[in-house]
């Protein structure tokens, strides 16, 4: 049988969610994927254990230029919906930090639930199966290498560009612009900065280490954004700056503008440094210092900014200079020169133009029974499950109505 009532085109997170929905309800569903197996993201996820959701899920963790549009299908498939059924099938999870919630044992659970689902809802699932074309003519054809397939809707659930690795492709956003739609500019999201001025140098030494700190964006006066700050620990990298605050604040940064990094933001390092003047006037600033930050840090922060007072005890150290150094350590300016790209970003920012979709359907408002869902569209998640929980819910929002 090559007639279907819809095909999914994606077995990732939002297409495999989607043919469960339109399964259940009686549907004839075909899912197409073209890579060797089904939820390839899914697996790598979350170091392996899959941040599958986030306990506090809120429009305000998701970007897109209709901020508007993520709320209908947010509420009505919660991600206390999705716990739900994680806990129907008896798989454990914990929440790591921030309500970011994660499989106990492996993200292999996670697609094993929603395989099993797949079955048990009468989907049908192709793998290795490229789309060469699609056509509309009252119904859609898509030549495919298994041949011609027909369906009577077509649901886009294909992803971004990101990890290439792992079968991101431009495939559904040149689909999109087939049938007339427009995109938001594509960007990598949710990846670590790189660096070409001497960081670079700073960053390379310090490979491995972490520290929590709060990144802030620099206000972009060409667009009128908002500066954002994240708080969170950073990594520093052969290449520049990674870790989780890092990459959330990659998704607001743009090209040319500089980011400010507070090592100490939960610490009045002024009236620190001040007290430990009085209390271990002896002692060396890098001493009391690494009280609060890692040692090796602290090393390479004295080499930058006091490297001539070094040498000399905290009491011999004007207020002024200790006044300075707290000022850097509450404001360190840094110029990223780019990100590390779709290679390693999280997900795409950007996608199809939410204007012309139906925030409760999913549905193109362009071309009848074609459908976006996921990554593919204008909507972002910040880092913690948000993304997860998008997918499941445009692909339940589609599902119903497919």
């Amino acid at each position: 049988m090559n007639h279907w009532d819809v095909v999914v085109i994606g077995a990732g997170a939002a297409g495999l969610m989607c043919a469960i929905a339109a399964g259940q309800r009686g549907r004839r569903v075909l899912v197409l994927e073209r890579a060797n197996k089904p939820g390839k993201k899914i697996l790598m996820s979350g170091g392996g254990r899959c941040n599958f959701t986030n306990l506090y899920v809120e429009p305000e963790n998701f970007l897109s230029e209709n901020p508007h549009f993520c709320k209908s299908a947010l509420s009505r498939y919660s991600q206390w919906d999705f716990i739900d059924l994680v806990c129907q099938h008896g798989i454990g999870y914990h929440e790591k930090t921030l309500g970011q919630l994660f499989c106990d044992d492996s993200s292999k659970d996670i697609l094993n639930m929603l395989l099993g689902e797949v079955e048990k809802a009468g989907v049908t699932l192709k793998i290795q199966c490229e789309i060469t074309q699609v056509s509309f003519e009252g119904s859609y054809q898509l030549q495919t290498s298994e041949g011609e397939i027909k369906a009577e809707s077509v649901v886009v659930a294909s992803g971004g560009l990101s990890v290439p690795t792992l079968g991101g492709s431009d495939f559904g956003y040149q689909l999109a612009e087939q049938f007339g739609h427009t995109l938001v500019p594509l960007r990598p999201a949710l990846v670590p900065f790189t660096f070409t001025d001497g960081f670079k140098l700073l960053s390379e030494k310090l490979s491995g280490v972490s520290v929590r700190a709060r990144i802030h964006t620099e206000v972009d006066t060409k667009v009128g954004a908002n500066e954002q700050s994240f708080l969170e620990n950073i990594l520093f990298t052969h290449r520049g700056l990674s870790g989780p605050a890092v990459l959330q604040i990659s998704s607001y940064w743009r090209e040319g503008l500089s980011v400010t990094v507070d090592l100490l933001p939960e610490t009045n390092c002024q009236v620190f440094l001040t007290e430990q003047k009085q209390q271990q006037p002896k002692s060396m600033l890098r001493t009391v210092l690494s009280q609060l930050l890692p040692k090796k840090l602290v090393l390479e922060l004295e080499t930058m900014w006091w490297p001539e007072q070094a040498e000399k005890p905290l009491a011999e150290l004007p207020e002024l200079l200790l006044s300075g150094i707290a000022d850097k350590i509450h404001g360190w300016k840094l110029k990223p020169s780019g990100t590390e790209g779709y290679r390693t970003a999280e997900v795409t920012l950007g996608g199809v133009d939410t204007n012309a979709v139906s925030s409760k359907t999913m549905e193109s408002l362009k071309q009848p029974s074609l459908y976006f869902v996921g990554e593919v569209l204008d909507v972002t998640g910040h880092l913690g499950g948000f993304n997860f929980q998008w997918a499941w819910a445009s692909g339940f929002a589609a599902g119903q109505v497919v």
